[in-house]
């Protein structure tokens, strides 16, 4: 089972990846959450090196990528979907730990920032809606601990 974690607001989520790793789930992330989870000691593959391409344009494009979005859309209750998949080394990825990019906050700051906003989590909510047999998305917790 993988978890992609993909968050701009980090509150929690090192302990709430600690619970996944302890649960057998590997981890997949981003740029600065995975380098948060590596220094905190936890197994983590960057999305980088599981697609085999880099970061690009101000961190825009990071997950937009069919070993991340076939592994997120694929349907599990589909043969045709999983031989599509393994036909292209593709794995499925079953957790998606993301929040939506504070574009409110960032606006305030600097009027033009938006365009470095990554599209991970509204993309993959939006694939979620339309795929109910795939990944399941959720935020991470909030300080109570509840997710």
């Amino acid at each position: 089972m993988h978890a992609l974690i993909s968050v701009s607001d980090k509150t929690g989520i090192l302990e709430f990846s600690r619970e996944l790793h302890a649960l057998g789930i590997k981890l997949l992330s981003t740029g600065g959450t995975a380098k948060l989870l590596a220094d905190n000691g936890l197994p983590v593959t960057e999305v980088a090196d599981h697609t085999g391409f880099p970061e690009m344009l101000d961190g825009r494009v990071k997950t937009l990528h069919p070993k991340i979005h076939g592994g997120l859309l694929a349907r599990r209750d589909l043969p045709e979907h999983m031989a599509a998949i393994k036909a292209h080394g593709i794995e499925t990825i079953d957790l998606l730990i993301v929040n939506l990019y504070p574009f409110e906050a960032t606006v305030a700051k600097a009027p033009h920032s938006t365009a470095s906003a990554s599209m991970t989590a509204p993309s993959a909510i939006i694939y979620r809606a339309f795929k109910p047999m795939a990944a399941m998305p959720c935020s991470p917790p909030s300080p109570t601990g509840a997710l």
